[in-house]
Order: C-alpha cells, then sequence, then structure tokens
C-alpha cells in the first residue's frame, strides 16, 4: 500500500479521502502525521485549481513524497460564485464554521427556493517526486437552505440539500454523501488518471 500526505490539516476532510482513496490501495497520513514542520500556504490563487496545485507543490517539496492536496469550496449562484475560493475564509480569517454559514444565510435571506442554486466544488492535485502532476475537479450541484439541518459533515453541509435529496449533506450518513459529493466525484476521475500513469 502506498503512503500518499495530504497538504490538508482538516481531519474531516482527510477521512472523506481517505474512506474513498483506500480501495485504490492508498494510505493517507495528514502532514502532521508525516512529520512536516508546519507552515502556512498561502491560498492565493483565483481558483480551486490554483490553490490546489500550490498547496500539493510545496508539501511535495517539502517531504519528498506524493502529496495529495483538495482545494474545495461553495458556489452560490445568487451570490455570483461566491463564496468560491474563500469558503473557509467566508466570515473573516478567524472565523468557523457556524460564522460562514451565518454570513452566507444572510445574504441568502428572502431569497425564493428556486433562486437558492449552489455547487460545490472540488479540485484534487496529485504532485510526484519527479514534478508531474494529476488533477481532478469534481462538482455537486443543489440548493442552499434557510435553515442548518443535520450534524453530519461540516462546514457548509448543514445547509445544502443535494439535488435528487430531500436531506442536507449533514444528514446524510457518511458511505451515502460519499457516492455523491464533489470529493467522490473528483477522486473518481483522478482514479482513471492514476489508472493512465501504469
Amino acid at each position: 500500500m502506498e503512503t500518499i500526505i495530504a497538504a490538508s490539516k482538516n481531519k474531516n476532510k482527510i477521512a472523506e479521502i481517505e474512506a474513498i482513496t483506500s480501495k485504490f490501495d492508498m494510505k493517507v497520513i495528514s502532514r502532521d502525521e508525516a512529520g512536516i514542520p508546519p507552515f502556512e500556504i498561502e491560498e492565493d490563487g483565483e481558483t480551486f485549481e490554483e490553490n490546489s496545485y500550490k498547496k500539493a507543490l510545496e508539501i511535495m517539496n517539502a517531504s519528498g513524497k506524493t502529496t495529495i492536496a483538495d482545494d474545495s469550496g461553495l458556489m452560490v449562484e445568487h451570490l455570483g460564485g461566491a463564496p468560491g475560493v474563500y469558503s473557509a475564509r467566508f466570515a473573516g480569517v478567524e472565523c468557523n464554521d457556524e460564522k460562514n454559514n451565518e454570513k452566507l444565510l444572510t445574504l441568502m435571506e428572502g431569497v425564493p427556493y428556486k433562486e437558492r442554486r449552489a455547487t460545490f466544488v472540488s479540485v484534487i492535485t496529485m504532485v510526484f517526486p519527479d514534478g508531474s502532476h494529476i488533477s481532478a475537479r469534481g462538482e455537486c450541484h443543489g440548493h442552499i437552505i434557510d435553515v442548518p439541518e443535520g450534524s453530519n459533515g461540516f462546514g457548509y453541509d448543514p445547509l445544502f440539500v443535494p439535488n435528487g435529496f430531500q436531506r442536507t449533506f449533514a444528514q446524510l450518513l457518511p458511505e451515502e454523501k460519499n457516492r455523491i459529493s464533489h470529493r467522490a466525484k473528483a477522486l473518481q476521475k483522478l482514479e482513471k488518471l492514476l489508472e493512465e500513469r501504469k
């Protein structure tokens, strides 16, 4: 089994990646578990692709090992695609999931359901020690509700109902979410890219 370093420190995100990559014979460990000294990676890209690649490249350069990075976020149609690449820090630098959700709900107040369309986006990049890389983008479309529902998941999950469902991401079981999520779709594409490298 190949050990891959995750650029993320987000345990929830790593768990989602691990749940899917384990069947590809890949074990994912965090950058902390890999013993990489802590340093901040400035996510200054204008796209998920740019940020995902930058995170993977910097951790690969620090470790010399294959690295996987995910950059993901929520794009709300009514807000012109915001919060987008700023999803994790939507309510400010010192924000948390609750504050981000509160800001989103405030901005969406009074907006009818049919105009609350949103898309979760995940771009996953793997950078290899030889400097080559592969990148895959997954999207999950749905709507934003006006009251948080559910206790599973993280981030904007309690506000997002994927198309074809009556429950939010935070109300779905992890195995249900991992079948339909933006991250699952990106990882499925990544698997095909990995097979092409063989």
